[in-house]
């Protein structure tokens, strides 16, 4: 089943041929394998990681929620051509972003664009476990149009006292009345959504530039940045050069290695600054990938001999 949800972001909901139940923590994602390029079998297949927008406590199918990008092959694929009835291959679930591994008395969840898609997640968890929960839940959009799930939010906050709901557009749309907050997120702004906000477990996912402004603004506020999580699937903005770590082993530019890959027997040889992804990808093997950076986790596989240098 496709749902649109906003003019550029639709909800696919998938069902397991078997029947069977999908198990997962709220916050994780999966790594769906999109024939783009039918054509070409499957060299035409692409991997992307995207966030499960759905529950476990609704373990019958399983949803991820996408917003159209302009460059990404993946994305606009499903948007245009995947339609019900298509079988697609999933690989998963990964991820340590959830709550269920940082308990809390009091979270707040911070969002902006389709980084709304594990608070989501995390939300209808606790709003079908009734559970005491006290959430305060920041998005921002770029519009009041552009804010995903937001009926199924506000359905939630009329129902559950411990939830509160704080919106903020960058444009309020013509005509229509705005009774949410206007701006981009700001220490001010957090200080009148949340004024306990240094007493919450923080969630933060978003585009990076969103999430590196989020993670300046709550150093400069003081908060205990042990207790601030983030989920994300692209590169990193570049910052300042950190300090080196000492036991950190440095790949040499000119050395060569050798890798093995047990399943297929396959040996590739290469250089000691490829990464194993890279190496198996000219060896023609199909590891899952996503993030392609080393940050998503999917294409993480066991060792069973050697050194790697791991970033």
């Amino acid at each position: 089943m496709v749902v649109p949800e906003t003019r550029d972001t639709s909800t696919f909901i998938f069902r397991a041929p078997s029947g069977a139940w999908f198990d997962y923590q709220p916050g994780q994602f999966v790594t769906l394998d999109l024939p783009v390029d039918p054509a070409k079998g499957a060299a035409g297949n692409v991997q992307r990681t995207y966030t499960i927008s759905s529950s476990p406590s609704r373990p019958l199918s399983i949803s991820v929620t996408v917003k159209a990008q302009s460059t990404s092959i993946g994305t606009r694929w499903m948007l245009d051509h995947l339609k019900p009835g298509m079988r697609i291959r999933a690989f998963g679930p990964n991820g340590i972003f959830s709550f269920h591994r940082h308990p809390a008395a009091k979270y707040l969840f911070i969002s902006a664009g389709s980084g709304i898609t594990p608070m989501m997640s995390m939300t209808t968890w606790a709003w079908d476990r009734a559970q005491d929960t006290d959430i305060v839940f920041v998005h921002a959009a770029q519009r009041p149009s552009d804010i995903i799930f937001r009926d199924q939010l506000e359905h939630y906050v009329a129902r559950v006292p411990g939830l509160q709901l704080r919106l903020t557009v960058e444009q309020p749309e013509p005509f229509r009345v705005w009774h949410g907050y206007q701006g981009r997120l700001n220490s001010l702004m957090l200080g009148l959504m949340a004024p306990d906000y240094l007493d919450r477990e923080v969630f933060c996912c978003g585009p990076e530039p969103f999430m590196q402004a989020v993670r300046e603004m709550l150093i400069s506020l003081g908060y205990d940045m042990e207790r601030y999580h983030q989920e994300s699937f692209g590169a990193p903005v570049a910052t300042e050069a950190e300090a080196p770590v000492i036991e950190d082993v440095t790949p040499a530019d000119d050395a060569s290695a050798q890798v093995t890959f047990a399943s297929s027997g396959v040996t590739a040889s290469c250089a000691e600054t490829d990464t194993v992804l890279a190496v198996a990808k000219r060896a023609g093997l199909n590891i899952p990938s996503g993030c392609t950076f080393g940050l998503c986790g999917t294409c993480k596989i066991r060792k069973t001999a050697g050194e790697v240098h791991m970033r």
